[in-house]
């Protein structure tokens, strides 16, 4: 048996899986305000597993830079673990070998042990949320760049904004929070704080909410296009909690398509296809797992 952590800014995800990547058993809790608190729980439930089963490693995804190491240069909103060296802390504490991934890395990964993207050696892969995360797969392998810092897709420049630079990034234009909800809630004066409101009113006729979506398509099918002509990659896969509005996808793979077609270099050229990853939840606990289980294969040859 192998355990999955998922650390997230609000809620800390942990799974029981065997060598096939089922789940056995899951357990969730609110992410504790210091290291000591967060490290002391993740323990607890590792150790109760202990007791019942035989765990050959734990897999750890956390958000952030994550040098190979297990060094955590950064961990996005969660301040505590900035500058510790989570594997090594983990791996004193449990006696067990421990792996550590980035979280946008682990969830993109993760699609490849019976998700989206099984069998496919090379795909892009975008969670679009609160920000936009995700990874490169290069011949079947995270491609993690010389600073760890590849798959940082919401930091690229959409367009140039000489006022606030800030406002031209894929972030700020196409995330899910930062992107849509702030721009239609800065348009609007309201406070929505769910997606799919904006998608009912567009269906119901709101010229508002119509007009941001397609720019939001747009954009998001603009940073995709990006990426697709400097990477070739096989497939596109997009995660995230919108990646299950069907409406959100057909609207997206639209635009995309558009784009391609107003482009006269790309208009007679195949592009990979955009589809919905099959994890969501589980995502960061299957992901950091297959990464270990990667890992540990390595090590074995």
């Amino acid at each position: 048996m192998y355990v999955g952590v998922d650390i997230g800014g609000s809620s800390i995800k942990i799974g029981l899986l065997d060598e096939d990547g089922a789940m056995k058993d899951k357990k969730n809790f609110p992410t504790p305000k210091t290291k000591e608190e967060i490290l002391d729980d993740i323990v607890q439930i590792i150790s109760d597993y202990k007791t019942k089963y035989v765990i050959k490693a734990v897999g750890i995804s956390v958000p952030g830079v994550v040098e190979e190491d297990g060094y955590l240069t950064t961990a996005g909103a969660i301040k505590c673990l900035y500058g510790i060296n989570i594997k090594e802390e983990m791996a004193k504490r449990t006696g067990i070998f421990v792996h550590v991934e980035n979280d946008a890395n682990a969830a993109s990964i993760a699609e490849k042990w019976g998700g989206a993207a099984q069998d496919v050696a090379h795909y892009l892969s975008l969670v679009v949320g609160t920000g936009i995360g995700g990874c490169l797969v290069v011949n079947n392998e995270i491609y993690r760049g010389a600073h760890a810092r590849a798959g940082e897709f919401g930091w690229m420049l959409l367009d140039d904004n000489q006022d606030d630079l800030n406002l031209s990034t894929m972030n700020l234009q196409a995330a899910t929070i930062i992107g849509l909800l702030r721009i239609y809630n800065l348009k609007s004066g309201e406070k929505i704080d769910d997606a799919r409101v904006i998608y009912d009113r567009a269906e119901d006729g709101e010229y508002l909410a119509q007009t941001v979506l397609a720019k939001f398509h747009r954009k998001l099918a603009q940073g995709i296009l990006n990426v697709a002509v400097v990477f070739d990659p096989a497939m596109v896969v997009i995660g995230g909690g919108i990646s299950a509005n069907k409406t959100f996808l057909k609207e997206l793979q639209m635009a995309y398509k558009q784009l391609q077609n107003e482009h006269s270099a790309l208009v007679d050229m195949d592009f990979p296809e955009i589809v919905p990853a099959k994890f969501e939840n589980e995502a960061g606990i299957i992901g950091a797992v297959y990464s270990l289980k990667i890992t540990l294969n390595k090590e074995e040859k």
